[in-house]
């Protein structure tokens, strides 16, 4: 003991350590933390158990304590990984990268929700469109739910389109497992995998067969668009992400319209009208916003 030290500890026979005065220092220090003041009676007993045999310093202080009736506060709970919230405005385009370099980039007036933990990484498109560049990580799936749909993958480049009517997935690389949520009926298609150079979608719980495209052509990333049988109410939709003016859903039934095409998508009031030159609608301002019009 070198000179100066104010504790002592004592033995007993048998070999075994005895409870210091830090130790029972730390003691009650715990106990008032954990459990409040101690009454001058539980001092006295802790006391009296100094000298009390023990086979190392730390357990018997805690069996002490319970031996008093004090219990211990229980382990934090696990936190729950907070979720990252990814969004941009109509005619704002950005760029994600994630925790383990994936990179995700949004489309005008999109909304994306990401949790990646230990076991999995999962996102949710809310709104709007996202283009997936996925790290590959064969033990973790990335997994992204879209309105009724589910996409799944390990590393691949993938887009998601998200309107009002349906989920649109194209692949540029790699693979993808693409399922409704809730399939129409028994007999419905589940989920497809959907290989690059190919594209779907989920409309009303059915997924429609897959389909080859050109992954070499410029998309939504470059200012185009390829229609490919889309509603002119899903047209509509995706045209007034650009910002600027907007542009009212129309009515039935010129919704349902279906319109084939590829267009640029930086001039939607000159697309509209070129369009209603062969559909036989115009494009009109209202309300500080522009409609579709069916000629009377």
């Amino acid at each position: 003991m070198t000179a100066g030290s104010s504790s002592s500890s004592s033995s007993s026979g048998g070999g075994g350590a005895a409870v210091t005065d830090a130790a029972l220092t730390d003691a009650l220090r715990t106990a008032a933390l954990h459990c409040g003041r101690l009454s001058d009676e539980q001092v006295r007993a802790l006391r009296r158990r100094r000298s009390v045999v023990v086979a190392a310093t730390t357990a018997p202080v805690v069996a002490v304590l319970l031996a008093l009736g004090l219990r211990m506060a229980p382990p934090p709970a696990a936190v729950a990984p907070s979720p990252q919230l990814f969004a941009t405005r109509a005619g704002e385009r950005a760029t994600a990268t994630l925790a383990d370099g994936t990179t995700v980039r949004l489309n005008g007036a999109t909304r994306l929700q990401v949790v990646y933990t230990t076991a999995g990484r999962s996102a949710r498109l809310l709104a709007g469109q996202a283009f997936f560049d996925v790290r590959h990580d064969a033990a973790r799936p990335f997994v992204v739910r879209a309105g009724a749909s589910r996409t799944r993958v390990f590393g691949t480049a993938f887009d998601l389109d998200l309107t009002r009517r349906q989920v649109a997935l194209a692949v540029y690389r790699g693979a993808v497992g693409f399922d409704p949520l809730d399939p129409a009926s028994a007999g419905a298609r589940r989920g497809v995998v959907v290989r690059a150079g190919y594209r779907s979608s989920i409309r009303g719980g059915v997924t429609a067969v897959p389909e080859r495209f050109d992954p070499g052509l410029p998309d939504w990333r470059q200012g185009w668009i390829d229609t490919a049988g889309m509603r002119l109410d899903d047209l509509v939709e995706i045209l007034d992400r650009q910002g600027g003016v907007r542009i009212a859903r129309p009515a039935e039934p010129l919704a349902s319209t279906t319109v084939f095409g590829r267009f640029r998508t930086d001039h939607p009031r000159q697309l509209l009208a070129a369009i209603g030159g062969g559909f036989g609608f115009a494009v009109v301002e209202r309300d500080g916003g522009l409609a579709l019009e069916t000629a009377r």
